[in-house]
């Protein structure tokens, strides 16, 4: 047993730890609210919502609500397709499959190279597909290709794919680690029952999973609404929120950049309430579920 000076010092330091991992955050959210000749550091003059009503109309030339309506709208997409993609490879994977190792090995290497190498290797691609593109176009003389075409670069094109490199991995893993403890017994009790192919999956192994596949959703939407570095090199002309914020760390010199800071990170706890929220549903779903079970056996 440790002693008590020893569990001291151990609070201590895991509180010292906590605050050296919040206390950014804090301070922002604490700065945001100050005063109308409030500056970027403490002390506070005055208390007010007086930056969040001068971000709402508008942060320099920077149109912010649209920036952040394209990460909420990107990070749907990515979420959507990082938990399909996931379970599909999930399911894949039980079984191994010829050249499964060198595809898993693969997948997981976005993780090791640097973001901003992946960011540049999509953009050099995506250029050489416009070059193409525009050869093609004067080779066949389309005059719209030749006249009003610029870039297949854009938010659900090359930056999709750039987020993608980064929250399909973690899907993955997950997954894996939630089919290596699945138990198939589930599975072989349904189709001993008679179910097909697809109630099995609906019936037997989708209701355990589900909670996982909630984590899937949360990982994907997260790490895409606050990317930066993948996506920077190959967002194309429209910009997400975090590429606008880093372009407004330089120009904005008043509270409002904590305002959004703020604003940006509520939606993300936002995220993770309602995550917290449906799979805490799905648990008293499935308690009742096996309550009404019980009562049908006795």
């Amino acid at each position: 047993m440790a002693s008590r000076g020893t569990k001291i010092w151990l609070g201590c330091f895991f509180f010292l730890f906590l605050l050296f991992l919040y206390g950014p955050m804090i301070t922002i959210f604490v700065l945001s609210f100050q005063g109308p000749e409030g500056g970027l550091t403490f002390p506070m003059n005055g208390v007010s919502t007086h930056w969040f009503g001068k971000l709402w109309e508008g942060v320099g030339v920077v149109d912010i609500w649209r920036a952040f309506r394209r990460s909420l709208a990107l990070g749907f997409v990515v979420m959507v397709i990082t938990v399909v993609f996931s379970l599909m490879a999930g399911l894949a994977f039980r079984r191994k499959f010829k050249g499964s190792g060198a595809l898993f090995y693969i997948t997981v290497a976005s993780l090791i190279v640097p973001s901003i190498v992946v960011s540049l290797g999509i953009a050099l691609q995506f250029r050489l597909i416009d070059d193409n593109i525009r050869q093609w176009g004067q080779t066949e003389e389309i005059s719209w290709i030749i006249e009003h075409y610029t870039t297949s670069m854009g938010l659900f094109s090359s930056a999709l794919g750039a987020q993608l490199t980064w929250t399909l991995p973690f899907g993955l893993l997950i997954m894996f680690a939630v089919f290596n403890r699945f138990d198939p017994s589930f599975e072989e009790a349904a189709r001993d029952l008679g179910a097909g192919p697809w109630a099995t999956f609906r019936e037997a192994v989708l209701p355990i999973i589900a909670p996982s596949l909630i984590g899937v959703a949360l990982f994907g939407f997260t790490l895409s609404y606050d990317e930066l570095a993948r996506t920077s090199q190959a967002i194309g002309g429209l910009n997400t929120l975090p590429l606008e914020l880093r372009g407004l760390t330089t120009t904005v010199t008043d509270p409002s950049i904590y305002a959004l800071g703020t604003v940006t990170t509520g939606v993300s706890f936002v995220v993770i309430a309602l995550a917290l929220l449906t799979f805490r549903l799905l648990q008293r779903r499935r308690l009742a579920h096996g309550n009404d079970s019980g009562k049908g056996l006795v």
